[in-house]
């Protein structure tokens, strides 16, 4: 690999990271944020649920944001935008401006993620080899020390302010430095020529490339929807439901983006060797039974466990999703991975406000059923993984 090459390996990884710190180092704050706010569990949900409608929003134009300004500018200043977003985040007085600032910081998420997995993807080609799984395990990284950050902030009592201030100046100064490392040019330069040029984007997409890309899509909402369970009530649910410090709180969503790590960094190689849709179907089994269980028998020990055994079930189940929609003949460019990335936050919108009607009408340890059920229809949507005969790879 030329240098160029591996410093933008590099680029990627600092942005998949930074990705996932800023966001997860405010989740352990949930708890205290929803009583400062006076919310029930049914209003705190339909706040954080109404959060990714703005990712929804902005992800529709993220393909051409990409095509005209290159991956490299649109995710390195989304990213930055969106850190700055914790400020808001973090100091809303109401509830109203809450999901307005979540709803904002979504939009911006959403942009930065559909354009670092499409420089990613650009990455891959000249790699010759699967490494988005990688990829996607810094983010989970990230995630993790974004949690325990945030788990520490809540246990000294650092303000909320504070903690939130610290991350701007701390995480924005880095990601005006990954964007120094990435590729060069535009995204629709493509890397062989003769490659590309046997690619023509359909005019009409026909009625079966539309199913497969709206199961590749559903596929990741459910996987995201067990995602966004641990983030956005796993503390909450662990705060209340078991007599806990709030370091302790925070392990929920620790867990399970620490198993996901895991299962991300060893899932190029899995995939590579038995395939995508096998992996993803062992996987998503595993994380029904483990939440099954943590439902079932809850403690905080089995709770911890359920969700770790969640994130590493779905581990390469949106890196997969996103592979096999870009990887789909006769689309333009980035409109696959964009349609089927906008169509996964369907489980991030969902989740949250599912999760506080069933917490409120019934308990949060029986709405957390919500989640072995999510994992079993990702399941059942694993066959949209195997790829069409006419698939082409990447050209980016």
């Amino acid at each position: 690999m030329s240098t160029e090459v591996l410093r933008a390996r590099w680029g990627v990884i600092l942005l998949f990271w930074l990705n996932g710190v800023a966001w997860s180092s405010i989740l352990p704050r949930y708890p205290e944020i929803k009583v400062a706010l006076e919310a029930s569990n049914t209003a705190f949900g339909v706040a954080v649920g109404l959060g990714p409608v703005g990712g929804l929003i902005a992800g529709l134009f993220t393909a051409r944001l990409v095509r005209r300004f290159s991956s490299a500018t649109v995710a390195g200043v989304t990213l930055i935008a969106g850190i700055a977003m914790l400020n808001a985040v973090a100091n809303a007085p109401t509830l109203l401006l809450f999901s307005a600032s979540l709803a904002t910081m979504a939009a911006m998420d959403a942009i930065t993620d559909i354009s670092m997995n499409a420089h990613g993807l650009r990455v891959q080609k000249l790699y010759g080899r699967t490494i988005l799984n990688s990829f996607h395990g810094w983010w989970s990284i990230g995630a993790v020390c974004g949690g325990f950050l945030g788990s520490v902030a809540a246990q000294v009592g650092m303000a909320l302010w504070l903690q939130a201030l610290v991350a701007t100046v701390v995480f924005g100064g880095m990601a005006l430095f990954a964007r120094t490392l990435l590729l060069p040019g535009k995204d629709q330069d493509p890397v062989d020529e003769e490659a590309a040029a046997e690619v023509r984007p359909q005019r009409r997409i026909p009625a079966g490339l539309w199913a497969r890309l709206i199961a590749l899509g559903l596929l990741g909402a459910s996987v995201g929807l067990v995602e966004e369970s641990a983030a956005s009530w796993g503390a909450i649910y662990m705060d209340g439901m078991f007599a806990v410090i709030p370091f302790v709180a925070g392990l929920a969503f620790v867990a399970l983006q620490g198993a996901q790590m895991i299962g991300r960094f060893t899932g190029d190689a899995l995939v590579n060797r038995i395939g995508a849709r096998p992996a993803v179907t062992f996987g998503v089994s595993v994380a029904a039974v483990g939440m099954g269980v943590a439902v079932a028998l809850p403690s905080p020990v089995t709770t911890v466990v359920g969700f770790a055994c969640a994130g590493w079930g779905i581990a390469t189940a949106i890196p997969s999703a996103m592979h096999a929609a870009d990887e789909l003949p006769g689309m333009a460019h980035g409109s696959g991975l964009t349609f089927v990335t906008w169509l996964m936050r369907l489980g991030f919108f969902a989740g949250p406000p599912l999760i506080g009607l069933v917490g409120d009408a019934v308990s949060l340890r029986w709405a957390l059923i919500v989640v072995p059920v999510a994992a079993l229809l990702a399941l059942a949507l694993t066959p949209a993984l195997t790829p069409p005969r006419n698939a082409r790879p990447t050209v980016l």
